[in-house]
């Protein structure tokens, strides 16, 4: 039958709390990161991340917990009919925290937890038939009911013409041989444990291990005598993982631990070696699924774990496709893949949360205008937090809940609004700059990074920088420094970025103005994931523009065009001259949509449902002009 499916992953899944602290000990971490853990989980999202169509069977609580796993894994491209959720159990949850690049003390919140009561009911036969490989985990094996569902599988696929992969993953831990404290360690001898494997290996078509799980696996306390052992059980190739040392696969008779087939290794700095294993195996079988020498196989197994080891969290971290090539491709290596700005950027655009392909925003993060308004009117700044929360409403109204809309709302006076506007799906920016400061300052941010630590993952930054190429040198200086304190904080806490430039209140516009300052953006080593810009009248400027993205950031989400507070007959102009650029994605307008019935409202002349109305109006009204553009376009 035609296989849709390249692999399906079995066992263990749980959230990883990693502290973010590094060189500590579990008791002094102070804030956690949350991730996918659990060896199947972290191998069905790395062999999906090097493009492999893979699935999950395990189960998950019917918490927040087990919704942000299955949210996670969809948003990660994996197939999500296998997670079932457990009404009565609790996702699983492990503590972790990296010491040294040896020690990384763990906690396994494993109490009768929803992945370790998997039982036969949880394997769909249709998904696992669908598949070109089972894999299987030694973990598993070790409950009743979890080793019968995963012995079903094994039936399904041997009948299916499936293959079977054995990863052994050993962990002490959870057989029950070690205390709550020993997470970390790696091999208790165990005649139980070894019994139970040795009824699994002979019917594995690839079986893998580090020196310990191979000894546990066999019996046998010398890791050449248990490769031996194993090899007179079956005729499968043997994958020992050897840590910085790499793999060897034995696919004959094995003489001795240096005789089998190697792949290239990667020297690297060593962070943390959790989650190493789950890597590598997503490498080798995105080799062997597809057929490649074993050679290859090895290489890309190794590859895949170098990454882990490098980078502080598991799945989080495993290399796409783009980035391992590109790894792959360096002469020479790097050595460290954490700060490579190259490798880091490559794991971010294709890692990052989806957006919409096009951008229609209300832009309402505007503070000083509207204060001035307040001010003039002797009415409270307070009931600037009220508008906001209605010109949500007018975008929901014009929006009917169709994907690409979206709002630009600020931190002073739109803590009402956010929930509102998160409720309706939008995509949401969010200030950080001090509104017309030039230079940029941010405003009353002078921790940048711990109050974004705050925002919503999904919400964008947004920073506005006054900046035109004949402006002083030392200008230039203060502009460029503060806007790579935005990209770095963005980078480091996982936000994405939206850099705002004006530069024709400060200079005169001509088709390489604009340009010029994309292209010395770039140049600083940034690279944000939007462009807001004011219009462009030549079309030469706009394809200059789009030049510049298409060499130094094809990953570039796109232009989002800026309003400056226009009429709507120029803004509809400005759209059309746009319409042959492909790189423009949208707009994003304010007070073309919201000055007059600000002012209006704010003097008690109009209600809350007029005000709505009208901005609705105006809103819907730039819509139309800019789909009509993309028609345009797409003639």
């Amino acid at each position: 039958m035609t296989k849709r499916l390249d692999v399906v992953t079995i066992g263990r899944c749980s959230v990883d709390l990693y502290a973010q602290q590094i060189g500590t000990r579990l008791e002094d971490a102070a804030s956690f990161a949350k991730s996918v853990g659990g060896c199947p989980a972290n191998i069905a999202i790395g062999t999906a991340r090097l493009g492999l169509r893979s699935a999950l069977i395990t189960r998950v609580g019917a918490e927040q917990m087990g919704d942000f796993v299955r949210e996670q894994m969809v948003r990660e491209g994996v197939e999500t009919a296998g997670i079932a959720v457990d009404p009565t159990r609790l996702t699983a949850l492990v503590l972790l925290a990296v010491e040294n690049a040896d020690s990384s003390p763990m906690i396994f919140y494993r109490d009768n937890c929803a992945d370790m009561a998997l039982e036969e009911a949880d394997v769909d036969p249709d998904l696992v038939a669908s598949a070109r490989a089972v894999l299987v985990t030694g973990t598993h094996f070790s409950r009743p009911a979890a080793a019968a569902a995963q012995r079903k599988a094994m039936r399904i696929a041997r009948e299916s013409g499936g293959k079977i992969v054995f990863d052994i993953d050993y962990r002490p831990n959870l057989w029950g041989l070690g205390g709550h404290e020993a997470g970390f360690s790696r091999y208790v001898k165990s005649d139980t444990v070894s019994r139970i494997m040795r009824e699994i290996l002979p019917e594995a078509d690839l079986i893998v291990g580090t020196e310990e799980e191979i000894r546990i696996a066999a019996g046998e306390e010398d890791v050449l005598a248990a490769l031996r052992t194993i090899r007179a059980w079956t005729t499968a190739p043997l994958v020992l993982k050897r840590g910085a040392r790499g793999c060897v696969i034995f696919a004959g008779a094995i003489g001795s631990l240096d005789d089998g087939i190697q792949g290239a290794g990667f020297p690297v700095e060593v962070l943390n070696v959790l989650g190493a294993g789950d890597a590598f195996m997503s490498g080798l079988l995105s080799g062997w699924i597809r057929g490649e020498p074993l050679t290859t196989c090895a290489t890309l197994a190794n590859a895949c774990g170098a990454f882990a080891v490098a980078r502080l969290l598991c799945s989080p971290e495993y290399p796409t496709q783009p980035e391992l090539a590109a790894f792959l491709a360096e002469t020479p290596l790097r050595r460290r893949p954490r700060t490579d700005p190259v490798l880091n950027h490559l794991h971010w655009v294709t890692t990052r949360r989806a957006q919409p392909e096009s951008l229609m925003a209300f832009a309402i993060d505007h503070r000083s205008q509207l204060e001035a308004v307040a001010d003039a009117l002797g009415v409270s700044r307070g009931r600037l937090s009220d508008f906001k929360a209605l010109a949500v409403a007018a975008t929901a109204r014009v929006a009917r809940g169709r994907p690409g809309f979206g709002m630009l709302l600020d931190s002073t006076y739109g803590q009402k609004a956010f929930p509102l506007a998160a409720r309706h799906g939008f995509w949401i920016g969010r200030p950080v700059e001090k509104p017309g400061s030039r230079p940029l300052d941010f405003d009353q941010l002078p921790d940048l990074g711990s109050h974004l630590q705050a925002w919503p993952v999904h919400h964008t930054i947004k920073c506005l920088c006054f900046w035109h190429p004949d402006d002083p040198a030392e200008l230039k200086r203060q502009q460029e420094r503060e806007l790579l304190r935005v990209y770095d904080a963005a980078r480091t806490l996982g936000r994405e970025l939206l850099v705002e430039i004006i530069a024709g209140k400060h200079g005169t516009l001509d088709e390489e103005t604009v340009a010029s300052i994309v292209e010395h953006i770039y140049g600083l080593g940034i690279k944000p994931d939007w462009w807001k810009l004011e219009p462009q009248h030549d079309p030469a400027a706009w394809h200059r523009i789009a030049a510049i993205i298409e060499r130094d950031d094809p990953f570039c989400r796109g232009i989002v065009l800026l309003g400056l507070d226009a009429p709507e007959d120029v803004l509809v102009a400005a759209f059309r001259a746009a319409a042959g650029c492909s790189r423009v994605k949208g707009f994003a307008v304010g007070r073309t949509l919201f000055a007059e019935p600000a002012r209006r409202w704010l003097a008690g002349e109009i209600d809350d449902e007029a005000a709505i109305s009208e901005m609705a109006r105006r809103f819907d009204g730039l819509v139309a002009a800019w789909e009509g553009a993309l028609q345009l376009r797409a003639a």
